[in-house]
């Protein structure tokens, strides 16, 4: 892996030094620079990390040529998820937020994110509404997080929440790097449910600060089925690694009877079955405080229409 570590961002006075952003990317240059040029508008001016997955349309030379104010570093290989635990590592500023190449932060949201994180210091993560644009509506997750069932410290500035939307949120760098980031098994798609499971058994909270706000214009070029192959294999292992037996074996049914029946779910599937040695060697149960979480959102989930494993 090769890293470019350019000239240092000329920050104004509102600049805000405590939070800096980390965005992956993969085979989106154009929607990248658009990205970064939003990032560079903002009053915070943040520190910005992209971590480029292997790209081959010339995303790096792109951002070199264009945006010299960025750190880039140059996998030659498409980490997923991964790549954002390298850009955190290249970071010392206490909070870090993820954001993708579809979407942008609200001018502000940084600062607010980082004044709660100040004033709460057993706050891990903070996720923020997220607006479906073109046209500004609210994706259909928000209400769920807005009207999230489950209970966390009476102290928390927002609704307690059981995981989170990594390009949603802010996180404290000191928790992240604490369980370690996100799994290289997982690799990507549903990867925050099981670092959301670690947080909490840490004794971090978790939760949705409506003040926040990014905006999602998601991207044509993405891969459907193998984001909903791999959402199922990783919805699996996370349940198969954390939750006590009845749980898991629930969720698993549950799963199993709602999911399509088609080739991409029987792949899904067969990656996960695949795994099962390496997830029973690794399976640590989450203590009851934790587990109570999940448990709390298996209606939520049951009946929701955000999480459908569809493409």
């Amino acid at each position: 892996m090769t890293t470019e570590l350019t000239e240092p961002v000329t920050t104004g006075s509102g600049s805000d030094p405590r939070v800096a952003v980390v965005v992956i990317t993969h085979q989106r240059r154009d929607e990248l620079l658009l990205a970064l040029s939003r990032l560079r508008a903002l009053p915070e001016q943040p520190h910005v990390v992209v971590v480029d997955n292997g790209s081959t349309d010339g995303t790096a030379e792109a951002v070199r040529a264009l945006h010299t104010w960025v750190e880039l570093i140059a996998s030659p290989e498409n980490l997923g998820a991964v790549g954002r635990n390298v850009g955190v590592a290249r970071l010392d500023t206490p909070y870090v937020a993820f954001c993708d190449d579809d979407t942008w932060w609200e001018p502000g949201s940084l600062r607010a994110a980082a004044d709660v994180l100040t004033e709460h210091p057993r706050l891990a993560v903070v996720t923020a509404r997220i607006l479906v644009e073109p046209g500004g509506i609210e994706d259909p997750i928000v209400a769920e997080l807005r009207d999230s069932p489950v209970v966390g410290a009476d102290w928390l500035p927002g609704p307690a929440l059981g995981s989170f939307l990594a390009g949603a949120s802010v996180l404290r760098r000191e928790a992240f790097t604490e369980v370690g980031g996100f799994s290289e098994r997982l690799w990507l798609g549903g990867e925050e449910e099981l670092m959301a499971g670690d947080l909490a058994a840490a004794g971090w909270e978790l939760c949705y600060l409506p003040q926040l706000t990014i905006h999602h214009q998601a991207s044509t070029a993405r891969d459907p089925h193998r984001r909903r192959a791999d959402g199922i294999r990783n919805t699996l292992w996370t349940t198969w690694l954390r939750r006590p037996l009845r749980p898991a074996l629930r969720r698993t049914v549950h799963l199993l009877r709602t999911v399509p029946r088609d080739r991409v779910t029987a792949r899904g599937l067969r990656e996960a079955v695949l795994g099962l040695p390496w997830v029973l060697r690794e399976r640590r149960v989450l203590p009851p405080h934790a587990e109570a979480r999940f448990a709390a959102l298996e209606h939520t989930q049951r009946g929701s229409t955000a999480r459908r494993y569809v493409s």
